[in-house]
């Protein structure tokens, strides 16, 4: 790549010439103050990524001061335009941004979200400047990146729900919401399947409120790009539908805002701006290298790359004079003046529209709409009952009926995972027609789970579907969802080795556990079809925490509440379903999920044998761990010893509630394609097996 010419520049002043001038001197002062203090903070530090920020500030820059519609005072403006540095690694150039933009905390008495002092402790234990972008540590911060590719995934969610809310709320003669979703992205996000499959998407459902910027420095951590990406992604974006605009250098501010221009004339798909950029850029050994990519410059090289910039070698975080005014004249300004005839008019909307301004303001506080749960069933005794994913689906329909924005859809499942929303008012979301609340992800899974984070970051409330198996394709975006405490909802059905004759590719053995290993993770495997309605019951009302909802797809007996415990149980993770008459069990069964119903049967079968037995029906591990101990004990009493825990899943960690020398009935190895009786039968999942784990429970413990 040629390199740019590292003359020596002007001095910093900018007192003298005329406005244009002065305001010309300005912007490349507030350019490399961004470079500067991104440098420094990493060299501080002993660790980062300078050379991106110092490539793109002067694109940063221009979108920040020219385009981005963003109230400073109120980061949290609901029609604000987004920012995401799916580039994460990259972070300082969005610290630098936010502390430069006086972006305030309204949450702590408006202090700046990014102070001095922070840049200064950037990558410290407690610092609002970790490694990479963390939502809900740093205000200003619009979701999590670093593993590359989910920003763009993210993006996408947020433009679709950009979308959405426009469609559903916006009246002609009083316009809500119309803000853009601005997304920079690197070669190793647009080298991810993630960004392309979310790229595929956005493609096909024309949201033209989205631009990606593509920072096309050729560089990477194994060196030069040519080592592994050679395709022409301008092409493969025009493939994908997109408009694509092309600025050849980074520095060229007035190409970007001409690039940003294009972006804002295109009405009928997204846009990707390739930007040429030199990674490093003014640091005369590492610019261009992968030198500059993951590591600090150094101080000599640090004194070189400010003597380029006509920046005092020695002064370290230095804010020239003028800098904080003059982005708060451009961006500042007009973010407040924006803001301002925004909430005028959102208090003539409630005025006119009160329940929809309701709503609007319940999508804001997280909170649930009045009798959300109104049309919720209940389901009668029934030996031959229903797959717990057939009596799901009825239960979402109902509740989302009362839940107005609560939308979301499957990965070409829905057929299967009984997702689709049937209710007239549903409708389909699909190019130019943005209100429906079904979404068609296509075989996307992992674009899916990173949409879901978007939609939940514009306030909606969504949910995805998927065979459980394919959680793994959704794993990265999942883990997000936790790390930024966002109520997404996962669907999960075909659950185990009952779903037969699709055989061991498709049935499920470490997904759960892999699945409760996730910190702030709720997984939820109800055991009948009025636990379902409880397990929707518990996942509605979390307003901080991702939730997976794991179903089966064969028939599950619908237990007569009647003779045993209340399903409204489960809301503790863990119940006594059905217990010894005295309450004084010889051994205790731990099942979940389709394993319950022949706990069940085991049960009455040693009761049968003066053998008495207590079932518990332990859905939730997270729900339960939760509880206090005195409850926790009261079922599984540490008295007694004899306990079978039961599960058609990888037995790993079933010790803490079956004990070290419990048995645990479960799936060591991958399954087999047979039909459900034949598998079940093979792999233990029968009340008779059962049985005989709990007569050798009772025996080892007599001896013991």
């Amino acid at each position: 790549m040629a390199r740019t010419n590292l003359r020596k520049r002007e001095p910093l002043s900018a007192s003298s010439g005329d406005a244009g001038e002065q305001n010309a001197k300005l912007d490349r002062v507030c350019i490399d103050t961004i470079r500067t203090l991104a440098m420094d903070a990493v060299q501080k530090a002993k660790s980062g990524h300078p050379g991106t920020p110092m490539a793109l500030a002067p694109v940063a820059y221009t979108l920040w001061q020219d385009a981005l519609r963003y109230d400073c005072d109120d980061p949290k403006w609901c029609n604000r335009d987004r920012f995401v540095l799916s580039n994460g690694h990259a972070s300082m150039l969005l610290y630098a941004l936010l502390h430069l933009a006086r972006v305030r905390d309204p949450g702590e008495g408006g202090r700046p979200a990014v102070s001095l002092d922070d840049i200064g402790r950037f990558r410290q234990f407690g610092s609002r400047c970790p490694g990479h972008p963390e939502y809900g540590v740093t205000p200003g911060v619009e979701t999590t990146t670093g593993p590359l590719g989910q920003g763009c995934g993210n993006s996408v969610g947020m433009a679709i729900g950009g979308r959405w809310l426009a469609s559903r709320f916006n009246r002609p003669d009083l316009p809500l919401f119309d803000f853009n979703v601005y997304a920079f992205c690197s070669d190793g996000d647009l080298m991810e399947g993630v960004a392309s499959e979310a790229a595929s998407l956005a493609g096909h459902l024309q949201l033209s409120n989205l631009c990606w910027i593509y920072d096309n420095n050729h560089i990477t951590i194994d060196g030069g790009t040519e080592l592994t990406f050679s395709e022409n992604v301008a092409a493969r974006f025009r493939a994908y539908r997109w408009n694509v605009v092309h600025v050849v250098d980074a520095n060229d501010t007035e190409a970007v805002a001409e690039a940003l221009a294009s972006f804002r004339r295109t009405g009928d798909r997204p846009t990707l701006i390739v930007v040429d950029s030199h990674i490093g850029y003014g640091a005369p050994h590492k610019q261009d290298t992968s030198a500059a990519h993951g590591e600090p410059l150094g101080e000599e090289e640090i004194k070189l790359a400010k003597r380029a910039y006509g920046w005092p070698e020695d002064a370290a975080f230095l804010v020239p004079d003028g800098v904080y005014e003059h982005f708060s004249r451009g961006l500042g300004e007009r973010g407040r003046l924006l803001h301002r005839q925004w909430n005028e008019k959102f208090a003539e909307y409630c005025r006119r529209y009160p329940e929809l301004g309701g709503r609007l303001q319940a999508i804001k506080e997280r909170a649930l709409p009045p009798r959300w749960d109104a049309g919720v069933p209940s389901f009668p005794a029934d030996a031959k009952g229903l797959a717990t994913r057939e009596s799901s689906g009825k239960v979402l329909n109902a509740i989302a009926q009362n839940y107005p924005w609560l939308i979301g859809g499957a990965a070409d499942l829905g057929t299967s995972t009984k997702t689709p929303l049937k209710f007239e008012s549903a409708g389909n979301f699909e190019p130019a027609e943005y209100a429906g609340r079904n979404l068609h992800f296509g075989i996307r899974e992992h674009a899916m789970g990173a949409v879901l984070n978007g939609l939940a970051l514009d306030g909606l409330r969504p949910f995805g579907s998927s065979f459980l198996i394919f959680s793994d394709y959704m794993r990265p975006p999942m883990r997000l969802a936790a790390l930024m405490r966002l109520p997404v909802i996962y669907v999960f059905t075909h659950d185990s080795i009952g779903l037969g004759e699709d055989g061991p590719t498709h049935q499920p053995v470490e997904q759960l556990i892999g699945l409760r290993a996730v910190p702030g993770m709720v997984v939820i495997r109800p055991a009948d079809a009025n636990e379902v309605v409880e397990a929707w019951r518990v996942i509605v009302g979390l307003r901080d925490a991702p939730a997976c909802l794991v179903l089966s797809r064969q028939p599950l007996p619908t237990l007569d509440r009647g003779r045993y415990a209340a399903a409204s149980g489960l809301a503790r993770g863990g119940y006594i379903l059905a217990d010894a008459p005295d309450a004084r069990p010889d051994v205790i069964l731990i099942g979940t999920g389709s394993e319950v119903a022949p706990c069940v049967a085991a049960a009455e079968t040693l009761a049968g044998q003066n053998i008495a037995a207590r079932v518990v029906s332990l859905p939730s591990w997270q729900l339960f761990d939760r509880q206090e101990e005195a409850y926790r004990r009261s079922v599984l009493p540490p008295a007694v010893k004899a306990r079978v825990s039961v599960e058609a899943a990888s037995t790993r960690g079933w010790e803490r509630y079956a004990g070290v020398d419990g048995a645990m009935l479960g799936m060591d190895r991958f399954g087999a394609s047979a039909p459900i009786k034949d598998i079940l039968k093979a792999f233990g999942m029968t009340a008779e097996n059962i049985v005989e784990a709990a007569k050798a429970q009772i025996a080892k413990w007599k001896q013991a």
